[in-house]
């Protein structure tokens, strides 16, 4: 049964992004590099936002010219209102149904959560947290905060600031305390600060070309890579 199987049970092979015609058809934007895998009729699996998977069978695919996506047949979807509802719907596969893949190939979800290491210094840069096609495969590489010391220090600094910025609206109120309009732009400026100061650093993201000059290893069972980024490519 589906509700038996969890998320790590499953493949994400596609995405559906809309309808194609009025016979049914639908578009997938592919997350598998695998184009058996809309082309080749035989059993899939269905995913709408908020449902559990149900099995699909596939009937025919091929790929659209110019478009990044797929057009498929999917078995009891005859009708386009049929296939809009299907909109935002994952295609999945079973985990364990892995295709076989040729030296050098990799599945997405074994690089994801992989670390990435300078091979010049072996320095660790941060964890692979998602694959791009663009062209070609790109790596993305999820950079950690600074440490604890550099983040302390600089709220340090910010809390000073602001203390700074307090003292200094308060001169400039008692200075003009006639003119309420400007105590209350001050105020408000004082405010813009301070929400800046407390707001939280987002976290550095890289991508890195998936190609074996740059990413020369690739080491699974180790949880790494081990990259070679030309000058300018990364910017620590």
């Amino acid at each position: 049964m589906a509700d038996e199987k969890s998320n790590d049970d499953w493949l994400l092979i596609g995405r559906v992004v809309g309808a194609h015609g009025l016979n049914g058809h639908v578009k997938v934007y592919p997350e598998s590099d695998f184009p058996e895998r809309f082309v080749k009729p035989g059993e899939r699996w269905i995913k709408q936002p908020g449902r559990e998977p149900t099995p699909i069978r596939l009937t025919s695919g091929r790929y659209l010219d110019g478009s990044k996506n797929y057009l498929v047949k999917l078995a009891g979807v005859d009708y386009r209102a049929q296939a809009e509802n299907l909109r935002s719907a994952e295609l999945l596969v079973p985990a364990d149904d892995r295709l076989p893949l040729d030296p050098g190939e990799f599945h997405v979800e074994d690089l994801i959560g992989l670390r990435a290491i300078l091979q010049a210094d072996q320095r660790d840069i941060g964890t692979i947290t998602n694959v791009f096609t663009m062209g070609h495969d790109m790596l993305e590489v999820t950079v950690p905060k600074d440490n604890v010391e550099q983040d302390a220090e600089e709220t340090s600094n910010q809390k000073t600031t602001v203390e700074q910025t307090v003292k200094q609206e308060e001169q400039f109120s008692e200075a003009i305390e006639s003119s309420s309009s400007i105590r209350a732009k001050a105020a408000e400026k004082l405010r813009r600060k301070a929400k800046r100061a407390k707001k939280k650093k987002k976290p550095k993201t890289l991508l890195i070309p998936f190609v074996e000059d740059i990413v020369p290893v690739v080491d699974i069972e180790s949880g790494r890579v081990e990259i070679t980024p030309p000058a300018g490519l990364i910017d620590l």
